[in-house]
């Protein structure tokens, strides 16, 4: 008696330190791409480390899963995994193993089938034909229009930098720019102090040179490239620039050329006078031009 008591309570001791494992298949038949549903769980699990295949490789290579979830507490772990087979026959789901804690269970295995619920002849009745829609100017609009509003902005942009540009060309070039840009050279030249010094030579060089980028930028008279006496002739013959400017040119040049060579040596009055005559010159262009406007209408 006192031996069968001690065997009974071994016995209830072992059940209450051991887990249940257990499996469960929703379906032993399935169509073809249906879906089933394989879920293992364990009870009484006592806090236990579960060890098994990892996520998503559980079930053989046929099985494909669409879902494989683990869910463990205390005393309950459950994995449920969700697939599908897309070619027909059977197919088997083998006993895997789990270890939990030092010991290692195995589940039983399963069969099941797969089958084509399609019959011959049968209808599909979700492919229709092509459906012809007539489109009004509104539907039309709505595809398009920000092709359209694109293709605008582009437009506006490209006329937008052309004004831009040809505005700051003509601003660049034009008598005003042009005069005070000269006016400038001039008073850089005065600061060298060539006058005061009596350096006559070089005076006389510079004032030539920014007289001439001046008069071929201003009146289109290509004075940069014409001698002196060519230079007279061109303007006299052009008549754009007045008498008076025309004589102030021709002495300050033609005094310049003989510098140049050596054959005259101006003094500091004659020097200061010829560059107070080039900025008045200078000043006056405007009126020049106005005048010319006036008379040829452009």
């Amino acid at each position: 008696m006192k031996t069968t008591y001690i065997i009974i309570l071994t016995f209830i001791s072992i059940c209450a330190q051991s887990q249940i494992l257990g499996s469960k298949l929703d379906k032993k038949t399935l169509a073809l791409g249906e879906v089933g549903t394989y879920k293992i769980y364990i009870s009484d699990l006592q806090g236990k480390d579960v060890q098994s295949a990892p996520k998503n490789q559980l079930l053989p290579f046929h099985f494909e899963v669409l879902k494989d979830s683990i869910s463990k507490q205390q005393d309950f772990y459950e994995r449920t995994v969700e697939f599908q087979i897309f070619d027909e026959g059977k197919f088997s789901i083998p006993a895997l193993d789990f270890k939990i804690g030092n010991r290692l269970y195995h589940t039983i295995p399963y069969e099941l089938d797969v089958i084509n619920t399609a019959q011959k002849g049968d209808q599909i009745n979700d492919i229709m034909k092509n459906k012809q829609v007539k489109l009004d100017v509104k539907d039309y609009w709505a595809m398009y229009k920000w092709y359209v509003l694109g293709a605008l902005i582009l437009i506006a942009l490209i006329f937008a930098i052309w004004y831009i540009v040809r505005y700051a060309k003509r601003r660049k070039s034009s008598p005003m720019v042009m005069t005070n840009q000269t006016l400038k050279d001039l008073e850089k030249l005065r600061k060298k102090k060539y006058i005061e010094n009596g350096d006559y030579r070089l005076f006389y060089v510079e004032l030539i040179d920014i007289s001439r980028h001046f008069i071929t930028k201003q009146y289109k008279i290509p004075a940069d490239v014409l001698l002196t006496d060519d230079l007279i002739d061109v303007m006299k013959l052009n008549n754009v620039i007045s008498s008076e400017n025309e004589k102030i040119i021709e002495n300050v040049f033609q005094r310049g050329d003989l510098v140049k060579f050596a054959k005259t040596f101006p003094d500091q009055p004659s020097m200061q006078k010829d560059f107070d005559d080039v900025k008045e010159f200078v000043k006056r262009s405007s009126k020049d031009l106005e005048a010319e406007q006036l008379r040829t209408g452009v």
